[in-house]
């Protein structure tokens, strides 16, 4: 079977250095395209609405961990996250959230479908209720140690790992 068509949004990521590292696993991965939604800062964009020190920093900051990915990846940035998982649904995408839940299916037991969009949420608090329903699945990487849970910009490289092999 060929590798799935993934794509990644990171949604209400704050850290620049978490989005930067995510711009480069997705690069490494090939991922099709990355959405940065919510909160989650961006490298800076035509018709930016922001002030120009502010796309100027993020850009910078963004690039010190992405190491050029954020120029090969391709990426949109979109206010609405709902927005962007139901355009995808629409294209027959299956909505994969990585997230710790009951519901979720262990990662190495999930067999991936043909078209991805992985959805990632915030540092701590992870995905809402609201866009745990949304997803077609969640996945949970199982943790051994004593921490609850991977950064999210090296659960993302795990996950697209195991998603694309």
């Amino acid at each position: 079977m060929a590798s799935p068509t993934i794509s990644v949004i990171a949604h209400n990521i704050r850290s620049t250095h978490n989005i930067g590292s995510i711009f480069r696993t997705c690069d490494g991965f090939g991922v099709e395209h990355l959405y940065l939604s919510g909160y989650s800062p961006y490298p800076a964009i035509d018709q930016d609405t922001r002030l120009p020190h502010i796309a100027e920093k993020m850009t910078n900051d963004i690039a010190k961990t992405a190491l050029g990915a954020e120029k090969t990846v391709p990426f949109t940035y979109s206010l609405h996250v709902e927005v962007t998982i139901d355009a995808f649904k629409a294209h027959g995408y299956k909505i994969v959230g990585l997230e710790q839940d009951e519901s979720a299916i262990q990662l190495p037991d999930f067999k991936s479908p043909e078209k991805i969009l992985l959805l990632l949420g915030e540092e701590v608090d992870g995905l809402t209720p609201d866009l745990r329903k949304r997803c077609d699945y969640l996945i949970e990487i199982p943790m051994r140690g004593q921490k609850e849970s991977f950064n999210v910009s090296v659960a993302t490289g795990i996950a697209l790992y195991a998603l694309s092999t």
